[in-house]
């Protein structure tokens, strides 16, 4: 009888905390301690998250085979403290301030994961296996392991694990071989992030916003160009195999307190730094767009590399780089490999199940599970769901008024008419997505026909910056009457063009257009996923991975012709996703959301008692 091992992955201390248990080689459970503690990206020790992993599978922290965090400590306190020997004197202030955090906090991490543990439950601690793998081979086996593909390259490109800043992989079986690495402080992911900084962006968060303001940009000015070109030839180099240098006389993070030296980046860009309060115009977008084309131009090197060195005709992708969409539908597009599969949880988060699943093949030595089409995991439903009863008690305490249905055709019908009518419902079921997509889980939908619903959704629900744009959910067998793609894109990381076809034509000075009015100029006939350069980043539904999902947009289809539907994430700015039926109504409550749909649970807001006060419900969370 096979000997199956039960591994609990850890996430922490850095941003998105999160937790992941893998019994047998096959992943059990998965959560964001940010979901729990209502603290967006949140570093602290995943409590929450371990509590419910273990109560997931019914086990005790006793019964784990072993334990594992995502990173070595000890190497990231030496590239510390080289780095600073490097740069010596410069950034004496940096080095005061990280060493003594660094030395009561990150130099005895052990202790921290031991003290956590305990919060968690009691456990005896000399029957603890206590295991640490390295930042890149977490990334890496969270792309492999749950991929379909039984030999793939693998491509982890992010900020900086502990030296390593993007790597080039194979994956065979249950091994994986790391083949070429680029290392601190040369790191696509820190330019990325630079960028995200000068625009006027939080570090770590505000890459999507980046990504996002980066197709108001206007690809024919000659600003543009000259961007451009003085990222290539002044800030990074760029070489055949996709890896870089940085000249850091322009870049502060390696021993300063900010992302970059501001005066000479206003000297090379004739654009000051853009601070919160200043408006975005339309250099701002040049540089966003500049940036988002320098970024595409690396990956697809780093990519043709892998292909070169491995010589595989599969592409496993993972670290925070590969959450950058519009890279990826270029890849995918160019066709360096006949099949890429993306990691849903690419950043840190992810690395909690990376390790999990690393421990379990090369620690344990368990026979990897049969790779299955799609890999395996489950839509990213990995994370808590709630009973009726759950739901029945919460709406109770609320004093919530609902109607239960539980024929499924009649409850998709209702809701797919109050859509179609324009309005906006928050839906809500099974089980929560891992990582940072919401995938008919926990969403926010609106007619994608409707012109309007992409500002209401903006300045009225998400209550955040009205240039943000917002992605579809489309059938799978549909893809192709709306997007030119040709592959699956289950989990919302590809972009691909609205069909010629859809487009409505444009004037000529489209793109000399002030920018407010070019955004809300009709563009096609699904106006409200239509970015300002005709894309639309995609989440294939498939009725085989989340039946009641595609059930709902079917029904939609059937009313309006259109099987599709706007899908954001069920939180406002700032927020993470809401996890629990009280998280749901809350925010239902606190924004214009028409209608709430729990599981088989249905709230129209103007049966609520005391519907009109939004504020008895708003939560203040920081700006993200």
């Amino acid at each position: 009888m096979r000997n199956i091992k039960k591994i609990l992955g850890i996430s922490a201390f850095y941003h998105d905390a999160a937790a992941a248990l893998v019994i047998g080689g096959e992943v059990v459970a998965a959560a964001q301690e940010e979901r729990f503690t209502r603290i967006k990206q949140a570093a602290d020790f995943p409590v929450h998250a371990i509590q419910y992993c273990l109560t997931e599978a019914g086990l005790d922290i006793d019964e784990l085979d072993a334990v594992i965090f995502y990173d070595k400590p000890l190497l990231k306190f030496e590239r510390l403290l080289e780095t600073y020997y490097a740069f010596a004197p410069k950034g004496l202030q940096s080095f005061l301030k990280a060493i003594p955090v660094w030395i009561d906090e990150k130099m005895f991490l052990k202790k921290q994961i031991y003290e956590g543990l305990k919060e968690v439950g009691v456990y005896d601690k000399k029957k603890l296996n206590l295991l640490f793998t390295e930042h890149h081979l977490s990334h890496a086996a969270s792309a492999f392991y749950p991929s379909e593909f039984d030999k793939a390259a693998i491509l982890t490109i992010d900020g900086v694990g502990e030296w390593c800043t993007a790597s080039i992989g194979l994956g065979e079986g249950s091994k994986i071989t790391f083949l070429k690495e680029m290392n601190f402080p040369h790191s696509v992911g820190l330019l990325y992030s630079a960028f995200t900084y000068y625009l006027g962006f939080k570090v770590n968060s505000g890459e999507y916003k980046l990504m996002g303001l980066a197709p108001y940009g206007n690809p024919h000015a000659n600003e543009t160009a000259e961007f451009i070109e003085k990222i290539k030839s002044t800030l990074v180099d760029i070489k055949e195999d996709g890896s870089i240098w940085l000249d850091q006389s322009y870049f502060n993070y390696a021993t300063g307190l900010r992302m970059v030296v501001d005066k000479k980046w206003e000297k090379l860009f004739g654009l000051a730094r853009r601070e919160e309060a200043i408006d975005i115009d339309q250099s701002h977008c040049n540089l966003a767009f500049a940036i988002q084309q320098v970024t595409e131009e690396i990956v697809l090197k780093m990519a043709k590399e892998a292909k070169r060195i491995t010589g595989v005709e599969n592409l496993c992708m993972a670290g925070g780089v590969a959450l950058n969409c519009v890279a990826n539908g270029k890849l995918s597009k160019a066709g360096i490999f006949k099949n890429i599969y993306f990691q849903p949880a690419a950043g840190d988060a992810g690395g909690a199940l990376g390790a999990a699943m690393a421990a379990s093949q090369m620690y344990f030595g368990e026979d990897r599970t049969s790779p299955i089409e799609g890999g395996q995991m489950k839509g990213t439903y990995l994370g808590p769901a709630f009973s009726d009863k759950e739901i029945r008690q919460m709406s109770l305490k609320v004093k919530g008024v609902y109607q239960e249905l539980d024929d499924l055709d009649e409850l998709c019908k209702i809701v797919a008419g109050k859509i179609a009518e324009g309005e906006v419902v928050g839906w809500f079921q099974g089980r929560m997505e891992f990582g940072p997509r919401a995938l008919g889980n926990r969403s926010i939908l609106g007619d994608a026909r409707n012109p309007e619903m992409q500002k209401k959704l903006n300045l009225k629900i998400k209550y955040r910056e009205g240039f943000r744009p917002f992605a579809p959910s489309v059938l799978s067998e549909d893809v192709s009457d709306f997007f030119d793609m040709e592959v699956d894109s289950p989990y919302m990381l590809l972009v691909a063009p609205v069909k010629e076809a859809r487009r409505k034509k444009m004037p000529d000075n489209y793109y000399e257009m002030p920018l407010w009015e070019r955004l809300y100029h009709d563009r096609s006939d699904v106006q409200s996923i239509t970015h300002l350069d005709f894309s639309a980043r995609v989440q294939t539904v498939h009725q085989s991975t989340n039946p009641r999902y595609w059930k709902l947009i079917n029904e939609l289809k059937l009313k309006t012709g259109f099987g599709l539907v706007v899908n954001t994430s069920f939180n406002v700015r700032g927020e993470p996703i809401v996890c629990t039926p009280y998280d749901a109504y809350r925010c239902f409550m606190s924004t214009e959301m028409d209608c709430l749909v729990i599981n088989d649970f249905v709230y129209i807001k103007k049966e609520q008692p005391d519907w009109e006060n939004k504020e008895k419900w708003r939560l203040e969370f920081k700006k993200d």
